[in-house]
Protein backbone atom coordinates (compact mmCIF):
# COMPACT_ATOMS: atom_id res chain seq x y z
CA UNK A 1 0.00 0.00 0.00
CA UNK A 2 1.03 3.31 -0.83
CA UNK A 3 -0.16 7.02 0.64
CA UNK A 4 0.01 9.54 -1.72
CA UNK A 5 -0.68 13.51 0.08
CA UNK A 6 -1.00 16.73 -2.19
CA UNK A 7 -0.58 19.89 -0.31
CA UNK A 8 0.35 23.33 -2.31
CA UNK A 9 -2.98 24.15 -4.16
CA UNK A 10 -4.95 27.45 -3.93
CA UNK A 11 -6.10 30.76 -5.60
CA UNK A 12 -3.59 32.33 -7.83
CA UNK A 13 -4.03 35.37 -10.62
CA UNK A 14 -3.10 35.00 -13.75
CA UNK A 15 0.14 34.67 -14.44
CA UNK A 16 1.57 33.58 -10.85
CA UNK A 17 3.06 30.84 -9.65
CA UNK A 18 2.29 27.35 -7.53
CA UNK A 19 4.00 24.66 -6.58
CA UNK A 20 2.39 21.66 -5.45
CA UNK A 21 3.65 19.02 -3.39
CA UNK A 22 3.01 15.06 -3.34
CA UNK A 23 4.47 13.17 -0.06
CA UNK A 24 4.73 9.17 -0.51
CA UNK A 25 4.75 7.09 2.21
CA UNK A 26 4.13 2.94 3.07
CA UNK A 27 5.45 0.97 -0.05
CA UNK A 28 7.58 3.30 -1.96
CA UNK A 29 10.25 1.06 -2.90
CA UNK A 30 7.42 -0.44 -5.35
CA UNK A 31 7.16 2.91 -7.03
CA UNK A 32 8.78 3.21 -10.22
CA UNK A 33 7.52 6.08 -11.72
CA UNK A 34 5.31 9.53 -10.26
CA UNK A 35 2.69 12.07 -12.08
CA UNK A 36 0.46 14.35 -11.55
CA UNK A 37 -2.77 14.33 -13.52
CA UNK A 38 -5.70 17.47 -13.35
CA UNK A 39 -9.24 17.14 -14.13
CA UNK A 40 -11.12 20.21 -14.48
CA UNK A 41 -15.40 19.78 -14.29
CA UNK A 42 -16.87 18.05 -16.39
CA UNK A 43 -13.92 17.34 -18.34
CA UNK A 44 -11.67 13.73 -18.10
CA UNK A 45 -8.47 13.67 -15.58
CA UNK A 46 -5.58 13.88 -17.85
CA UNK A 47 -1.75 13.62 -17.80
CA UNK A 48 0.13 16.75 -16.53
CA UNK A 49 3.32 15.79 -16.09
CA UNK A 50 5.29 11.96 -15.57
CA UNK A 51 8.62 11.32 -13.85
CA UNK A 52 10.45 8.14 -13.49
CA UNK A 53 12.14 7.02 -9.82
CA UNK A 54 15.38 7.95 -10.65
CA UNK A 55 14.21 11.43 -12.17
CA UNK A 56 16.27 11.39 -15.62
CA UNK A 57 13.06 11.09 -17.41
CA UNK A 58 10.02 13.36 -17.52
CA UNK A 59 7.23 13.76 -19.66
CA UNK A 60 4.88 16.90 -19.79
CA UNK A 61 1.27 17.40 -21.46
CA UNK A 62 1.27 20.67 -24.34
CA UNK A 63 -0.59 22.64 -22.64
CA UNK A 64 2.01 22.55 -20.01
CA UNK A 65 5.58 22.77 -21.73
CA UNK A 66 7.68 25.78 -20.94
CA UNK A 67 5.49 26.56 -17.74
CA UNK A 68 5.53 23.41 -15.44
CA UNK A 69 8.21 21.65 -14.11
CA UNK A 70 8.15 18.33 -12.27
CA UNK A 71 11.27 16.92 -9.93
CA UNK A 72 11.45 14.96 -6.89
CA UNK A 73 13.07 14.31 -4.21
CA UNK A 74 13.79 10.51 -3.25
CA UNK A 75 15.05 11.02 0.04
CA UNK A 76 12.14 13.28 1.07
CA UNK A 77 9.96 10.67 -0.92
CA UNK A 78 7.98 13.74 -2.43
CA UNK A 79 7.17 14.81 -6.22
CA UNK A 80 6.91 18.50 -6.83
CA UNK A 81 5.31 20.10 -9.26
CA UNK A 82 5.84 23.49 -10.32
CA UNK A 83 3.50 25.69 -12.13
CA UNK A 84 4.67 28.83 -13.65
CA UNK A 85 2.18 31.63 -15.92
CA UNK A 86 -0.79 30.02 -14.80
CA UNK A 87 -3.66 30.46 -17.04
CA UNK A 88 -7.12 30.32 -15.89
CA UNK A 89 -7.66 26.89 -18.22
CA UNK A 90 -4.87 25.20 -15.87
CA UNK A 91 -7.86 25.67 -13.13
CA UNK A 92 -8.61 22.16 -12.28
CA UNK A 93 -8.31 19.14 -9.28
CA UNK A 94 -4.57 17.97 -9.18
CA UNK A 95 -3.86 14.51 -8.17
CA UNK A 96 -0.49 12.74 -7.12
CA UNK A 97 0.02 9.63 -8.89
CA UNK A 98 2.25 6.46 -8.32
CA UNK A 99 2.93 3.78 -10.45
CA UNK A 100 3.72 0.95 -8.60
CA UNK A 101 4.10 -2.95 -8.89
CA UNK A 102 0.99 -2.76 -7.24
CA UNK A 103 -1.36 -1.12 -9.47
CA UNK A 104 -1.37 2.35 -9.38
CA UNK A 105 -2.11 5.04 -6.43
CA UNK A 106 -3.49 8.13 -6.39
CA UNK A 107 -3.58 10.74 -3.77
CA UNK A 108 -7.08 12.81 -2.56
CA UNK A 109 -6.28 15.86 -5.04
CA UNK A 110 -5.57 19.09 -4.10
CA UNK A 111 -7.63 22.13 -6.27
CA UNK A 112 -5.89 24.74 -8.06
CA UNK A 113 -8.21 27.95 -9.27
CA UNK A 114 -6.84 30.51 -11.61
CA UNK A 115 -8.54 33.81 -12.02
CA UNK A 116 -8.31 35.93 -14.69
Amino acid sequence: QVQLVESGGGLVQAGGSLTLSCVASGSVFGIFAMGWYRQAPGKQRDLVAGITVTGTSANYADSVKGRFTISRDNAKNTVYLQMNSLKPEDTAVYYCNANHRDGDYWGQGTRVTVSS
